[in-house]
């Protein structure tokens, strides 16, 4: 046993902010309702679901996670968020088409008190989306004026809904790629682009400096930048708040964090991984513009490189061919088709393929996650950690890490990171899965 964290006790009401209420948000918030009121299973959920083993095998300790760490209670969860669509969360719902409209009738009234906050949106970093009806007016008001106009929104949000605590997940759209620059460099650069309108800020990254400065917890789950920029670290550190990104790991990718660790586990070469997606909702038409795909492509792309080592194994990884597409198909929906052809080789270079069709559902996969790291990123917060949160590399595609530090993007790796931090937190031994003969058995 080692000496626990010091974890603040989860009383009062935490109160979970998304910019962005479309399909992802309305299908957390929807979820978690129906969770609260026996309609359904958060399946899905590693704060709900999974189970954590703690000691020795023969010792059975085996709880589940939210009753091992002191994690707040869905019934204590308040939701709010920021749209460019005026939609209350009942209507995005329907919308959306994610879920039957059964499920949604189970809890209509609670989702049509949900109704979002203007946003701060502009066509410049999302082009494909048309018929936006409620955002902050720009016309003479810099970046700050708009970052102090979300701060004031999470400040009549914590004050209405009388919550102890706040955390933000980032589920808006896709923005277009952009390299970081100067005024993205340290803090003071970014607070004097933000006061003259610099055009390198993203709204994202206004949502995030907002939030950070009301002390607020920020989770990315898109590849845009946002906090995986050093004013937002440093920001971050200053408040003394945890930040964690970017982009949520579904569909497609978490497949390929399941693959790919296992053929490099056995030394199986890879020639070529030639990828493609069809989808149909919001995120699907964002990302029918090229700028906005560049942004995903980056997040994407990265996966194997990291997972792999090509540099550590040349003969079986230095020479992939890696090729990400994503198209638009507005039948599909929701329902996000991932398509992967994998040319490997094994003993003596004899070639062999791997094909695979996942037919998921993209805010399926997410919404869970969304719960998670709402619930994780609070536990950071109650725990006194700040800055980035590398043990939630679990449900991100492009983790977020500390400078010079590659990200982990082995799957299994990452889980046992989680669950090793938690039993950190709590004063349990780590699980290293060391053979019998080296446990004192004393």
């Amino acid at each position: 046993m080692t000496t626990s964290t010091e974890i603040a006790p989860a009383t009062g009401k935490l109160g979970v902010l998304t910019p962005g209420m479309g399909a992802v948000a309305t299908t957390f918030i929807s979820g978690v309702l129906a969770a609260r009121k026996g309609y359904a299973d958060p399946i899905g959920s590693l704060s709900q679901m999974a189970h954590i083993r703690l000691g020795k095998r023969t010792e059975g300790r085996n709880p589940l996670i939210k009753d091992f760490v002191p994690l707040a209670s869905l019934d204590d969860l308040e939701f709010g968020g920021w749209d460019p669509y005026s939609d209350d969360a009942y209507a995005a719902a329907m919308k959306a088409g994610v879920l039957d409209s059964r499920h949604i009738e189970g809890v209509g009234d609670e989702l049509r008190a949900v109704r979002p906050m203007p946003a701060v949106f502009s066509s410049r970093w999302v082009k494909n989306l048309d018929g936006v009806d409620q955002v902050k007016d720009g016309e003479g008001r810099t970046h700050m004026d708009m970052a102090e106009a979300l701060m004031e929104d999470i400040d009549s949000f914590r004050s209405d809904k009388k919550t102890e605590r706040l955390v933000a997940v980032w589920c808006g759209s896709t923005e277009a790629y952009e390299a970081p620059s100067e005024v993205h460099a340290d803090l003071s650069s970014f607070e004097k682009g933000l006061k003259e309108s610099h055009p390198a800020i993203t709204p994202s990254q206004i949502y995030a400096y907002a939030c950070l400065k009301m002390g607020v917890p920020f989770a990315n789950g898109a590849p845009n930048l946002t906090v995986d920029i050093p004013s937002m670290v440093e920001l971050a550190s200053q408040e003394g708040v945890p930040i964690a990104g970017k982009d949520f790991k579904t569909g497609q990718t978490l497949v390929k964090t399941m693959i790919a660790p296992g053929l490099k586990s056995r030394m199986l070469g890879i020639r070529g991984w030639f990828s493609t997606n069809i989808l149909g909702n919001r995120d699907g038409e964002v990302l029918d513009d090229p700028e906005s795909f560049r942004s995903k492509e980056v997040s994407k792309l990265g996966v194997l490189e990291h997972i792999l080592q090509p540099d550590v194994y040349p003969s079986l990884y230095g020479d992939i061919y890696h090729k990400v597409r994503i198209n638009y198909y507005p039948p599909k929906g929701d329902d996000k088709e991932g398509w992967d052809n994998i040319d490997i080789f094994g003993w003596l270079g004899y070639p062999m393929q791997i094909k695979v069709d996942f037919l998921c559902k993209d805010s399926i996969l997410a919404a869970p996650i969304v719960l998670d790291l709402a619930l994780f990123m609070d536990l950071a917060a109650r725990a006194g950690k700040s800055g980035i949160q590398e043990w939630l590399s679990f449900y991100f595609k492009s983790p977020q890490v500390a400078e010079a530090l590659y990200p982990e993007n082995d799957l299994f790796i990452q889980h046992t990171k989680l669950k090793n931090n938690l039993r950190h937190m709590m004063g349990e031994d780590l699980i290293t899965h060391l053979g019998t003969e080296y446990y004192d058995e004393s």
